[in-house]
């Protein structure tokens, strides 16, 4: 049983092995080795209740917890509308091929959200351990790390572009587009393993048509890159853009017209962005 977190509703915890892996503003998130609903001996699983989140498969649990600053109706209707809004959205994307955590259940009025554990590193973290690779390998020759960058992680980050283009393309906008909630899953093909790009947290998703949304998601992720990543941010954002535009629609006529339109409506958000940070 989980402890220290009293707000979760006691039949859950009772009944799961959980561990709470993330605690944010607007929900916390468990991480349980235990399928919510199907016994074990059933699945086969060989997880056991003592796994960590980060190396195994499981499951999530995702909890709204009531905020007993807002009046308790409003709370109420707010936590269900959110948590309804955010499993809609997950599951249409799963079903669409977009990869993203699969959906188990739902309970909107406890605020209850039940998905797959992915099993990958997020994006930022990734990057953060090639490049110390690299540097370690190329002592300190500027051009070889250029060329080891290119070879490692463009074609991961071609790749990570490429899924949010399928994202934006069923017209579904993230709303907190950053390299934690994009994480990297280890796939095999034949005998050469490759990375997923898996995208997470639709806490604050919502569907849009609006090129200027989808423009803004983009530009949030490229602060994301220039705050984590700052000697390379440039580069690998250029490659995602890449991934981003060369994904968008598959090459369909009118999606040629649309990720156009995202990519000039990104450099004016962009423009917009840097007067604010003159004007302080």
């Amino acid at each position: 049983m989980t402890t220290g977190v009293p707000t979760l509703p006691r039949a859950i915890s009772d009944a799961l092995d959980l561990k709470i892996i993330s605690q944010g503003a607007e929900a916390q998130v468990y991480f349980s080795a235990v399928h919510p609903f199907i016994p074990t001996s059933l699945i086969g699983s060989t997880v056991t209740s003592n796994t960590s989140a980060d190396n195994s498969t499981g499951y999530i649990l995702k909890y709204r917890p009531p905020k007993p600053y807002r009046h308790a109706v409003l709370d109420a209707q707010l936590t269900r509308h959110r948590t309804l809004s955010e499993s809609r959205i997950l599951y249409k994307l799963f079903l669409a091929g977009v990869r993203v955590p699969s959906f188990i259940a739902v309970d909107p009025r406890q605020g209850l959200i039940w998905m797959e554990n992915i099993n990958g590193s997020s994006l930022k973290q990734w990057i953060w351990d090639r490049e110390a690779e690299i540097d370690a390998l190329v002592n300190g020759d500027q051009e070889a790390a250029a060329l080891k960058r290119l070879k490692i992680l463009k074609p991961v980050l071609l790749s990570v572009g490429n899924e949010i283009a399928r994202l934006h393309f069923l017209d579904i906008v993230h709303g907190d587009l950053t390299t934690s909630n994009l994480l990297l899953q280890p796939k095999k093909s034949s005998q050469e393993e490759f990375l997923d790009p898996v995208i997470i947290d639709f806490g604050l998703a919502s569907q849009s048509g609006l090129s200027e949304d989808k423009a803004v998601d983009l530009y949030v992720l490229e602060r994301a890159f220039l705050s984590t990543h700052p000697l390379h941010s440039e580069e690998y954002v250029g490659w995602l853009l890449d991934g981003y535009t060369t994904g968008f629609g598959r090459g369909k006529r009118t999606a040629v017209f649309k990720v156009k339109e995202i990519m000039n409506k990104l450099e004016a958000v962009r423009l917009r962005g840097r007067k604010r940070s003159m004007v302080g």
